[in-house]
């Protein structure tokens, strides 16, 4: 077995809710049209699709002129790019070690959170799939839906099913939106011991804390309540039946919820620990990572306090959950360096302006090379494949010897397509 995904001209992306082929009980003459008929269909999804292309051009549009304003005129309103590059200049090779290090760790805590929810994936597997989905996910508009699929395609061709996927993205992603949510609070308490927190602070972190509340009521009430379940996945089928009306697509079929809710209890009593550690080790590195740069660039105790920086890390990833720039790019950077900077004298401003680029080049800018180096290895290096992968479900104990061959071949050859 090669790098390459084989796969054939029906299969999809699960993740993405799309279904291919007519629905179950249309027939092949109901579905035939002729002369008016059938133009009469397609004029529609044409019209749909220059929508959705102008759609997505003007969204990345917008986000390259907000990307290029925040770096052409808000920052520089804190330092320029002259005097930041000579704050960089300035760090000893210990303060370069120690960043250097903590971005490493940083990375390696993002696999650990693949590998705490499929069991099956081998450490260096995790480290393609995180690099190289977050190589496209940092670079293109709308890179995050395109991340999936990288994910998907590389994580299928390793023996993972479909079901397997979306039960490890729908729990990294639910657990991960529980760690920006969470972080905020704890930040804020700490913070307290040291200084009098800001009121945009206070408001991110009290709103951060309701709707933690809301996500981990529903989340517990669908794990624990079938009646609420069964009422969750009505409503959400009726909302996917109005927006594939809208996209012209057919919608996907019922009881997505009732299979997740069964896969996910069984997947968090054996491993849920696990999947904490993971996310948390993962958050709180990538804030060492902030840390580490603001004392490599000579800011002490006294002038940015370790509180402070916390609580700005959290704050920033809050904002940043939706995705309107790629990676949070542009947004990270203000958000951080007004939080640092603010009450702060020009050369402290110009020293947070410093930590803040430098944290980001290393978390941000380093991932895409490295990402892309990965996937180029996984496509075309046959060392990093294996015909034995096994997913959640057929890692268990003795599901091997019930699983019957025929299922156990079509489950490892299931892939999305190139």
């Amino acid at each position: 077995m090669t790098g390459r995904a084989r796969v054939s001209g029906r299969e999809t992306l699960p993740a993405a809710g799309l279904v291919t082929g007519p629905r179950p009980g249309v027939t092949s003459s109901r579905l035939a049209g002729a002369g008016r008929g059938v133009a009469h269909r397609k004029q529609p999804a044409a019209g749909a699709g220059r929508f959705q292309r102008g759609r997505k051009i003007a969204s990345a549009a917008a986000s390259v002129v907000l990307v290029a304003a925040i770096f052409g005129f808000a920052l520089p309103h804190f330092a320029s790019y002259g005097s930041v590059w000579t704050s960089v200049q300035v760090m000893t090779w210990p303060h370069v070690l120690l960043v250097v290090m903590a971005a490493g760790a940083s990375l390696a805590a993002g696999w650990l959170v693949i590998c705490s929810v499929l069991p099956s994936i081998r450490l260096r597997e995790a480290a393609a799939v995180n690099l190289s989905s977050t190589a496209v996910a940092n670079t293109l508009p709308a890179g995050g839906a395109l991340a999936l699929g990288v994910s998907w395609t590389m994580l299928s061709s390793w023996g993972v099913g479909g079901a397997d996927y979306v039960l490890y993205t729908l729990v990294s992603g639910i657990w991960n939106v529980f760690a920006r949510l969470g972080l905020p609070v704890i930040a804020l308490l700490i913070l307290m011991t040291a200084s009098r927190p800001q009121a945009g602070l206070l408001a991110g972190a009290v709103a951060g804390l309701v709707i933690l509340g809301f996500v981990a009521v529903g989340f517990g009430l669908l794990l624990r309540s079938e009646s609420f379940a069964l009422r969750a996945d009505a409503a959400l089928q009726r909302a996917l039946t109005i927006a594939c009306k809208f996209a012209r697509r057919q919608p996907p079929p019922g009881g997505s919820l009732q299979g997740f809710r069964e896969r996910a209890s069984v997947l968090l009593a054996a491993r849920g620990w696990r999947i904490s550690a993971a996310t948390a080790v993962s958050s709180l590195t990538l804030w060492l990572v902030l840390l580490a740069s603001v004392r490599g660039v000579g800011l002490s105790q006294a002038q940015v306090p370790w509180q402070t920086t916390l609580a700005a890390f959290a704050f920033v990833r809050l904002l940043t959950v939706l995705p309107i720039t790629p990676g949070g790019a542009g947004i990270t950077e203000l958000g951080l360096v007004g939080i640092l900077a603010t009450g702060a004298d020009h050369k402290v401003a110009v020293q947070v302006t410093a930590a803040v680029l430098l944290y980001r080049a290393v978390t941000y800018l380093a991932p895409i090379p490295s990402g892309a180096l990965a996937w180029v290895v996984w496509r075309y290096a046959p060392a990093l494949s294996r015909g034995d992968s096994r997913s959640w479900t057929t890692a268990q104990p003795g599901h091997a010897a019930r699983q019957p061959a025929g299922d156990r071949t079509q489950n490892s050859q299931t892939s999305m397509p190139q």
